[in-house]
Parts: structure tokens; C-alpha cells; sequence
């Protein structure tokens, strides 16, 4: 006699074909962004994108990093669907004021400028979601990075979530472990976390969130702590400013390098140089600048299609502070 019966065949059959399905729509679904998505409807969006990020970035460089970020933490919220860029309003709450981003994210004043633009070129058909992804590749290229192609189709979220913000965004302090699994959830490998972690070589971190590194931590060089508590004392000084790695405007392997050299700024930072398991993976960008390069390239573009709307979902907001 079988081990199952014919119903609880049946019923594992049904689950095996379900499961196919599910497998076969998620395919669909990333199958349905591609390069070339504008070609006819807005040819011109690319340029328009690549000429406004290009000409902010360089009067202030400090920018790229900005939207950059702000890419991550709308693509780590339930996906790339510009959920993060929705303001509050009475009887909804978004993303900007959960804790992670709360007086801390930058750039939405650009990407209203890129979306007015666009609007006026292409009404109701760039959408923010894509605007974002597109404007944080570019401003890696204005900072010395290299492009890729980014695929587009991406449609916006019509809701959002400050309590995914608030319990999906790896913190400052997290762990080694910590972020293998925030990352993992998303679909990292830990290779690929280290990879996306050295965006770190742009930009610029608060007093409040390296503070306890610089006055309490061991694995940190003296000369590089004593250098910054001047600006970020024990007490005080919380929105005083230090860059991430010593070429904070270039993006490029100096971030890896300094790990290796213990002058990561986080605690998050320095866990990826810390006698575990990232160690070597450091090591190698730590040396090899173009790798680096190529391999965030290819990273950016797998966070790039986490959970994209397309199709019917969603919709195309013509202003992307708020829904239409």
C-alpha cells in the first residue's frame, strides 16, 4: 500500500502546483522590469534623471550618499515602492518619521524636482519608485563609481509602513550576526552585505551614532577616536557630523581599507573587520578597488528588484510625497 493516500496525494499535489505558481508569479513579476521600460513611453527620462542627479551632486556632494540611502531604506521596507517618500497626513502615517529615518534621511526635495520635470516631459509615467532607483545609481557614477543598467517598470506604493521601517532597517549598532540576518531576510548572502555595506565610502554619520564606539569600544585605532571626540563628546554634540571613511566624497575601496586599519566610524561598520567571518571578504576590496566596483554594480541591481510592483499594482504618482 502507498504511504499516501489518494486524497493526501492529491491535496501534495495541489500544494507542489501552488507552490510552482507562486514561484511562476514572483519570476513574472521581476521578468516584468527591463531597461529599456521608457523607450517609447518617455525616452528622454534617463537623461532627464542623469543631468538633474549630475548637477546637484556635484554643487553638493554630500547628496549622492543621500539619495543613495534613501534607495536602501525604502527597498529594505516591503520593497522598492517609494513608500518611503509619502509625508504624513491625517489618517495615514509613513516612513519618514519612524526611528531609522526621522531627521535623518536627505534628498526628497531632489527627487520632487526630477519627479516635476519628468511630469512635465512624461505626464503620468516615470514613476518615484524608478526616479529613486535610477537617481541612486547615478549619483554613485557622479561620485566615481560605475553604472549599471538598472531594470524599470517599477510602479508606487499607495501605503506604507513605519513599523517595517522600524524593525526591517539594520541600526548602527547591530552585530556581525545581526546583519547577516537583516540582510538574509532580504535575500543577501553575507558576501553580498559586505558588498552594499561599502556605500559607506560616501557620506556622512551623526555624533549620536558612533559616540559609544569612539569613548568605549577596543577595536578602534587611537589617533582615528581621538580625532573625533572633539566634535562628539560624551555628552552633547549629537548632531555634529563626521564622514565614514577618508575619501567621503569618492566612491571608491577606502572605506574596506580603513576597516582593516580599525577606523571603521559605526560599530556596524567595523563587525565587518572584526576577526569573523567577513574578514576576508574586506581584505580582498581592501585591495582591489575594481572588484568592489563591479560587484556593488551587481548587488545594486538585485536590491534594486526586492518586491516591485508592476503591472496593476500600485499606481504612478504624479506628486511623490503623497498618493494620488
Amino acid at each position: 500500500m502507498s504511504y499516501f493516500s489518494s486524497s493526501t496525494f492529491s491535496f501534495v499535489s495541489y500544494v507542489l502546483v501552488l507552490c510552482m505558481l507562486l514561484g511562476m508569479q514572483i519570476n513574472t513579476t521581476s521578468a516584468q522590469l527591463n531597461t529599456n521600460f521608457y523607450g517609447t513611453s518617455c525616452p528622454n527620462a534617463l537623461s532627464t534623471i542623469r543631468t538633474a542627479v549630475r548637477s546637484i551632486v556635484l554643487n553638493d556632494r554630500r547628496m549622492g550618499a543621500s539619495i543613495l540611502r534613501l534607495h536602501f531604506h525604502d527597498c529594505f521596507v516591503n520593497g522598492c515602492d517609494a513608500s518611503v517618500l509619502l509625508d504624513d497626513v491625517t489618517g495615514f502615517t509613513g516612513e519618514k518619521n519612524a526611528g531609522p529615518n526621522a531627521n535623518s534621511l536627505r534628498g526628497f526635495n531632489v527627487i520632487d524636482t526630477i519627479k516635476s520635470q519628468l511630469e512635465t516631459l512624461c505626464p503620468r509615467t516615470v514613476s518615484c519608485a524608478d526616479i529613486l532607483t535610477v537617481a541612486a545609481r547615478d549619483s554613485v557614477v557622479a561620485l566615481g563609481g560605475r553604472s549599471w543598467n538598472v531594470p524599470l517598470g517599477r510602479r508606487d506604493s499607495r501605503t506604507a509602513s513605519a513599523n517595517a521601517a522600524n524593525n526591517n532597517l539594520p541600526g548602527p549598532g547591530s552585530s556581525l550576526s545581526g546583519l547577516v540576518t537583516s540582510f538574509g531576510n532580504k535575500g543577501f548572502t553575507p558576501k553580498e552585505m559586505v558588498i552594499l555595506s561599502g556605500a559607506h565610502t560616501i557620506g556622512l554619520s551623526r555624533c549620536l551614532h558612533f559616540r559609544n564606539r569612539i569613548h568605549t569600544e577596543t577595536n578602534i585605532d587611537t589617533a582615528f577616536a581621538n580625532s573625533l571626540k572633539g566634535i562628539c563628546p560624551l555628552s552633547g554634540g549629537s548632531n555634529n557630523l563626521a564622514p565614514f571613511d577618508s575619501s567621503t566624497t569618492v566612491f571608491d575601496n577606502t572605506y574596506f581599507r580603513d576597516l582593516t586599519n580599525r577606523r571603521g566610524l559605526l560599530h556596524s561598520d567595523q563587525v565587518l573587520f572584526n576577526g569573523g567571518s567577513t574578514d576576508a571578504q574586506v581584505r580582498i576590496y581592501s585591495n582591489d578597488n575594481p572588484t568592489f566596483l563591479a560587484d556593488f554594480a551587481v548587488a545594486m541591481v538585485k536590491m534594486g528588484n526586492l518586491s516591485p510592483l508592476t503591472g496593476s499594482n500600485g499606481e504612478i504618482r504624479t506628486n511623490c510625497r503623497r498618493r494620488n
